[in-house]
């Protein structure tokens, strides 16, 4: 259906381009009988007077090269690489006193983030004083008790008690010094407050929580989102007709609206074991290579599994192309105002671009809007 669309588009804006065209030929007949705008000479190729009217429907673009694709190009979703991100929430309810960085901040593991005012450590420390207190003294009971037991001056079941005893304070200490040691991994106290701290280095991407609010353990999201984001995750769904046409550590190629006719490389890391139910595409996920910063978390791309990326094929958009009969054409700049129809044959075809297997080369300069008036022109001369 995209292709019909497309196709009914193309011939549409080929018609309102010829009957410009048609007008500015006129207009060039009428103000000059001396020169003529257009000069045919050999059968392919047209050549135009300097500064000719029909030059303005025209637009020439140099042909770049991508490598050469599997399939068409699929959607895909850029995300955070979770292996280079960590979510940070609280490990403990408090008031928020001060926020040390913003969305935004370059930071390194164990700097400063944020200071509360938690009483729940003063009582996670508490807890663990006394725990310690509680088994120093119940060890203290059972070795007595044991030493009694071995005089008969105790019954079994005092010395078993105080047995029990022991190892119901031992545990309690050992959760109580688990929790406080989870506590001060993550934070430091300083005058009484609690610093909390980042976890790892990286990219403040993104801050929730301000000044004077309280934060709770249970909160539903994060208050900072610290990532590294010279690698991103693409997650591409891909329909099943095209399970076959990738695997594992295959190159592919990305390209988002943001920088139109430019590529980003990565690799598949990952494909699904399952089907989505309600889309019924197998989730593909690729690591995208963002040393430069310019890619974003949830922007939509388009993915291409390419066969060899080490191998480019010239690519030109669709707009490009004429047929006539069975076979495929472009328009060439051969100097400027002469242009040349050339057959060319083509690899894959998408909905926007084709990859040329023969006739054309990287950087030659092709007719990207107006070729079907070239053509016209070109055939109502032959």
């Amino acid at each position: 259906m995209k292709k019909i669309l497309a196709g009914l588009t193309v011939v549409i804006l080929a018609a309102v381009g010829y009957t410009g065209w048609q007008k500015f030929q006129a207009s060039s007949r009428a103000e000059s009988s001396v020169e003529k705008p257009a000069v045919h000479t050999p059968k392919d190729t047209i050549r135009f007077a300097e500064n000719a009217p029909q030059l303005a429907f025209l637009q020439i673009k140099p042909v770049e090269s991508y490598p050469e694709p599997m399939v068409d190009s699929l959607n895909a979703r850029l995300a955070y690489d979770d292996n280079r991100t960590a979510r940070v929430f609280p490990p403990i309810a408090g008031r928020v006193l001060k926020i040390t960085v913003d969305a935004g901040s370059e930071i390194r593991a164990g700097d400063e983030l944020l200071v509360l005012d938690a009483p729940d450590y003063a009582q996670a420390t508490s807890d663990e004083v006394k725990a310690r207190a509680d088994l120093e003294r119940k060890r203290q009971a059972n070795d007595r008790a044991g030493e009694l037991l071995k005089v008969n001056g105790i019954s079994l079941k005092d010395a078993e008690s105080a047995a029990a005893d022991f190892h119901q304070a031992e545990a309690e200490a050992q959760r109580t010094e688990a929790r406080l040691r989870n506590l001060q991994s993550m934070a430091s106290m300083t005058d009484g407050k609690f610093i909390l701290r980042a976890p790892i280095g990286g990219t403040v991407s993104e801050r929730q929580v301000n000044l004077g609010s309280e934060v709770r353990t249970d909160a539903a999201n994060p208050i900072f989102v610290i990532t590294d984001s010279k690698k991103l995750w693409a997650l591409i769904d891909l329909p099943e007709l095209y399970l076959d046409k990738v695997k594992v550590g295959q190159a592919v190629s990305v390209e988002v609206d943001a920088y139109p006719g430019e590529a980003f490389k990565g690799k598949i890391t990952v494909i699904a074991e399952a089907l989505d139910p309600v889309t019924r595409r197998i989730q593909v996920r690729a690591e995208i290579d963002n040393s430069s910063h310019r890619l974003k978390p949830e922007m939509f791309a388009r993915a291409t599994p390419v066969a060899d990326s080490r191998h480019n094929m010239p690519r030109i958009p669709n707009t490009a192309l004429f047929s006539q009969g069975l076979h495929s054409f472009v328009f060439v700049e051969q100097s400027p105002g002469v242009l040349q129809r050339r057959h060319i044959e083509l690899g894959l075809q998408s909905h926007e671009y084709s990859y040329v297997k023969e006739g054309l080369q990287p950087g030659e300069r092709v007719v990207t809007t107006g070729a079907l008036l070239l053509n016209s022109e070109l055939s109502g001369n032959d």
